[in-house]
């Protein structure tokens, strides 16, 4: 890929993820939130070293957004016995309920979205998604 590809390519991202985050502020939930309580049901439940590790944030933003999450009532913090300074994360009902609402909207809006494109834009999509998935992982991984 060369370098006006690679610019193309993050410009898209980055469109596409601000899009993304307007279903979490919907929820009343920054996007750094709505990452967060995503990991937490999908990994739950967690602790606070893994989450700074997947988020790419740093512990005290991580604190912020965990001490919103559990004061909205979207996770339950619970001290892990064997080191009192760390805290494992759980989803509450009311955290999945959020979740499945921010999941469900951004699902209907790329399809909405996905189901305007001419067909082989469509088809080049689909085709594509196993490489967007393991650029993914490159990236995260460092």
């Amino acid at each position: 890929m060369d370098a006006d590809e690679a610019v193309r390519l993050r410009r898209a991202i980055q469109r596409l993820a601000r899009q993304f985050n307007t279903s979490a502020t919907d929820e009343g939930l920054t996007p750094t939130q709505a990452s967060v309580l995503g990991l937490v049901v999908g990994r739950g439940p967690v602790g606070l070293p893994e989450l700074v590790r997947l988020e790419h944030i740093n512990p005290t933003m991580l604190s912020r957004v965990v001490g919103k999450l559990d004061e909205d009532g979207l996770v339950d913090r619970t001290p892990d016995p064997g080191d009192l300074r760390s805290v494992t994360l759980a989803v509450t009902d009311k955290g999945r309920r959020v979740h499945e609402r921010i999941k469900a909207q951004r699902a209907a809006a790329v399809s909405h979205a996905a189901g305007k494109l001419p067909a082989e834009e469509h088809d080049a999509l689909i085709a594509a998604l196993g490489s967007l998935e393991h650029l993914a992982e490159e990236l995260s991984s460092g």
